[in-house]
């Protein structure tokens, strides 16, 4: 796995050959990524993509699933949890580009990211431990209820059966979807464009939406006035108004 950060923007690669099919060691690494884009202080997006053409991710390394004992299983089920919920809880925002497979907890990693964007082709897409006598445990059920609806992803979970990208961005799954040969260039527009974003509106979009997600809408307004109200009086407020009166690109310092 490799971090690269230019500017606001960062990119972390998986390169675990040959499906970047994950073990504890890939999740702590992982979630030490999110945390040192954390600790930046700079970084406000994050694209998280895969070194190779044909994988985004595998999900568990089912070899060394299937040799583990139970505790050790359930330390592999742990880390990934903990690695969903580092990005979610993270003010940076994850785009997940997904140009081939992105099975099991490899999809329910691109779940926890704030975006999804996605290639045409072959490839496909699924959660499909029930054919493992097993249920998605890094919060894919959860998390595909409500990017699909509830009986698009019971459907989806008790068959175990795998989709193309064309299926995921018409269901909402996928926010994008491009030709192969352009995805990483839209995706890589698409992070520039959002890091240059006020990093303190930024974080609080995240936060407002993560928070409101499953609340009654009278709580849910509560958490957007209480994120929004405090950006009032910023100097990136400041700065993002002067800039439109005068007809030029702000310069948010995050202050």
């Amino acid at each position: 796995m490799t971090i690269e950060i230019a500017g606001a923007v960062a990119v972390v690669t998986l390169d675990r050959p040959p499906a970047n099919a994950y073990d504890e060691r890939l999740q702590r690494d992982l979630a030490a990524a999110v945390a040192r884009l954390d600790d930046s202080g700079a970084v406000r997006v994050a694209v998280l993509r895969s070194a190779s053409p044909k994988f985004f991710c595998g999900g568990a390394d089912i070899k060394h699933f299937a040799a583990a004992t139970p505790g050790e299983r359930a330390a592999v089920a742990d880390a990934a949890r903990a690695t969903c919920a580092r990005i979610e809880a993270s003010d940076v925002i994850f785009i997940a580009e997904i140009g081939g497979h992105a099975l099991g907890g490899g999809l329910e990693l691109a779940m926890a990211c704030d975006i999804r964007v996605g290639a045409t082709g072959g490839h496909l897409l699924g959660l499909t431990e029930i054919a493992l006598g097993l249920i998605p445990g890094n919060g894919g059920t959860q998390r595909l209820a409500r990017l699909v609806g509830h009986a698009r992803a019971m459907e989806l979970l008790v068959s175990g059966r795998t989709f193309h990208a064309e299926d995921a961005f018409r269901w909402g799954l996928l926010t994008e979807l491009h030709d192969p040969a352009e995805l990483r260039h839209q995706t890589d527009q698409l992070a520039v464009r959002i890091g240059r974003q006020a990093p303190l509106a930024l974080a609080a979009t995240k936060r407002a939406l993560r928070r409101g997600a499953g609340v009654p809408l009278a709580e849910a307004l509560e958490v957007e006035r209480s994120e929004s109200s405090p950006l009032l009086g910023t100097d990136d407020a400041a700065e993002g108004l002067a800039a439109f009166l005068e007809r030029r690109e702000p310069q948010f310092g995050g202050s």
